[in-house]
This record gives C-alpha cells, structure tokens and sequence, in this order.
C-alpha cells in the first residue's frame, strides 16, 4: 500500500511540473524580446511591401530631384544673364563719364572764350578805324570804350584787380622785381611802383602783381 501510494505522489508531481513548463513557456513567447523584434519586423516589412508598386518595385524619387535641380539651374542661367548685363551697362557708364571728363578738362574754358571774342571783334574794327582816320581823339574814345566793356567782363566774371601801388609788400600777393632807394620813412618796404598788374579769381590770386619796392 505504501509503495503506491509513492507511484501516485510522483505522477501528481510530474503533472505539476509539465503544467508549469508550459505555462512558463506561454509567458516566454509573450514577453520575449526577440519575439517583440519579430512582430516589428514584420510591420516593416509590411510597410516596404506597402510602398512597392505592382510589379514589386520602390517607385522611384528621382524625379523630384531633378525637377529641383531644373529650377537651380534655370536661376543661376537668369542671375548670370543680370550679372552680365550690369557689368556691361557698368562699363558702358564708366567709358561715357571718363569721355565727358576728358571733354569738360578740354574745352573748359569755351564758354569764356566765346564771351571774349566781342572784344577781339572790337579791336580789329579799332585797328582799320586808325588807318583811314585822322581824329586822334575819337580813336581814343574807342580805344577807353573797349577797354571799359573788357574790364566790366572780367568784374562779372570774378575778376579783379590786387590793390599793390603804395601797400606794404606782401610776398603772397607781390613779386618784387626791382628795390630802389627812397627818401621817405613811410615808403620803406612798400610797393613804390607797379610794373605789371595782379589780379584776383574770387579769393584766389591767380597772378602776383609785379612791383617796385622801396628801401
């Protein structure tokens, strides 16, 4: 009796423990994460086949790119045409102002040339007026007439006379071309007489009176 008894209890524990294999096994597969890798997997792959077309090949991306780089390069084409076009309009200024500086510094002085010739007019008409006449003194008249009209232009123009006769010698006005000896104290290292006229442009001399000075 007591020897089946033992059989019994040994079968009843090897049950047990088959039931708990399995049971451990059930669990395995639910939480193993190699099996968790498995179901990802197979998602993926799922969403790979997804994206195959029907005759199980990717559709392919290229066509984006290279509509984009159509568009980079139809820029970069129009952004050299502009760049092209500003260097030559560039040029093209620089050439026409250079030009128009080369004409200012050469004909500068037309519009006062122009404005001269009256009075060169007036001097011939003078000249053959003294060969055929033989009042002196209506030749003279027209002689001081044009040397008024002459000296107002020069005025109008900014033009006029350095003062020098009996002033103090002044180097930045004066050119001393002779020194001579006077009597009086008062006329000592002053412009004793004017050998040649100076003459102002607005504030500038534009050239030195030539002077006598007294010593």
């Amino acid at each position: 009796m007591m020897v089946k008894k033992k059989l019994t209890e040994t079968e009843e524990n090897k049950k047990k423990n088959h039931t708990e294999i399995t049971e451990n096994k059930d669990n395995k597969h639910n939480t193993d994460p190699d099996n968790k890798d498995q179901v990802e997997l197979s998602h993926d792959k799922e969403s790979v086949e997804s994206q195959l077309n029907g005759d199980g090949i990717a559709e392919p991306a290229t066509d984006k790119v290279v509509g984009e780089e159509n568009v980079f390069e139809a820029k970069l084409a129009e952004m050299q045409d502009k760049y092209l076009r500003l260097s030559a309009e560039f040029d093209n200024y620089r050439k026409r102002t250079l030009r128009e500086k080369m004409d200012i510094a050469k004909y500068a002085g037309e519009d006062i040339l122009i404005k001269v010739l009256p009075f060169m007019d007036d001097f011939e008409r003078a000249l053959k007026h003294m060969e055929s006449t033989t009042d002196s003194v209506a030749l003279k008249e027209g002689i001081y007439l044009i040397y008024v009209k002459f000296y107002d232009f020069l005025t109008q123009n900014g033009v006029k006379e350095i003062e020098s006769l009996n002033s103090r010698f002044d180097v930045d006005l004066h050119e001393a071309v002779a020194q001579v000896p006077v009597e009086e104290e008062t006329k000592k290292g002053k412009v004793v007489d004017v050998i040649l006229k100076g003459y102002y442009l607005q504030d500038k001399v534009i050239r030195h009176s030539k002077v006598v000075v007294g010593e």
